[in-house]
């Protein structure tokens, strides 16, 4: 009786379809559109009736196995063993937490930072709450006024500088010494003991540790002064040039020359020791002074020198005049500097 009715439904339905409004259902997206709807609420009747159904099973057939009202049978022993692993796990923590760990401030971690335009080491390491011995002993940053924007940083977690450890035997303790810092936290930082023993070449990271004064002076270009304390015109920089004696032909200029008035006064570019004074068929009249960490100064083409080899002189000591002696074509002061016994570019380390 509810399919027959159900089917006389479903035939009104379709003679509405057939015999309908002809403005209505005579456009055959109409068609397509009712008889999607026609669908729809079919599926739903077919739904519903599917869960009515499922909801009448009887849910008291979910059991379980054999059950009864007496202890199960186990294993004495695997008690006594289970007992013992959590005597055991208590043990561990408690050996755990008497354990000393790492203070934060001990824990060395790094980050990138990537440099922009206008940066400055300085401004960095303020930014970062480190020194500026940090960056540069980190990066290997041999001429801070070379850094480029777009080059990246590394940038540790707490101020310190790399130490490379210079004969094997050295320590911790040892290297804190040196540097006046904490032994403790330098071997803790390192995940080392305070006399753990380094090999020559070992690198570590010494915590609250600085460079000192000259080779930061050296890497910032601060180093020297300029040798002449007039103004003065550059007039052949470091590096390949023309010869100015020889047409067509390329020298390496291991120098720079300061075109400047004749007699003007010259002076020490760094406290150190005049170590030679003479006469030479390129340079003319000429000083060698000898500095600390591998530097040496040679002041060339003077008119007159006025220092004698053996003298310490400074900063502010005149050690001669410019003049055009030796091979010149006008007066100027040739100056060179040389570390380890090879020439470096002076503009980088003229203060």
């Amino acid at each position: 009786m509810k399919k027959g009715f159900i089917s006389k439904i479903l035939h009104c339905i379709m003679c509405t379809f057939e015999n309908g409004s002809e403005m209505i259902y005579k456009s055959k997206l109409v068609k397509v559109v009712s008889f999607s709807v026609l669908g729809f609420c079919t599926g739903l009747c077919i739904t519903w009736g599917t869960i009515v159904t499922l909801n009448k099973v009887d849910a008291h057939h979910a059991v379980g196995g054999y059950e009864t009202a007496v202890l199960p049978e186990y294993d004495e022993s695997l008690s006594s063993l289970l007992s013992e692993v959590e005597i055991s796990s208590e043990s561990v923590d408690t050996v755990v937490q008497n354990q000393p760990s790492k203070d934060e401030s001990s824990v060395l971690t790094y980050q990138t930072y990537r440099v922009k335009s206008g940066d400055m080491i300085g401004f960095i390491a303020d930014d970062f709450n480190i020194t500026q011995d940090t960056i540069i002993s980190v990066n290997n940053i041999r001429q801070s006024r070379l850094i480029q924007p777009g080059q990246y940083l590394k940038i540790p977690s707490m101020p310190g500088i790399i130490y490379a450890v210079k004969k094997s035997g050295e320590t911790p303790a040892s290297i804190a010494e040196k540097y006046e810092i904490n032994a403790e936290k330098c071997a803790l930082v390192n995940n080392l003991t305070v006399s753990s023993e380094l090999a020559a070449g070992t690198s570590i990271f010494v915590p609250d540790a600085e460079l000192d004064w000259a080779t930061r002076q050296e890497i910032n270009g601060d180093l020297f002064k300029k040798p002449l304390h007039a103004r003065y015109w550059l007039s052949s920089p470091y590096g390949w040039r023309d010869s100015p004696f020889t047409s067509g032909k390329r020298t390496f200029h291991g120098g720079m020359d300061m075109a400047v008035a004749k007699g003007t006064p010259i002076y020490a570019a760094l406290d150190g020791k005049v170590t030679a004074t003479g006469y030479n068929a390129t340079y003319g009249n000429y000083v060698i002074i000898t500095h600390h960490s591998g530097y040496k100064t040679l002041y060339g083409h003077m008119s007159t020198i006025t220092c004698k080899k053996g003298n310490f002189v400074y900063t502010n000591t005149m050690i001669g005049r410019v003049g055009s002696t030796g091979m010149s074509t006008g007066p100027h002061l040739h100056f060179t500097v040389y570390k380890n016994g090879k020439t470096v570019n002076p503009a980088l380390l003229l203060n």
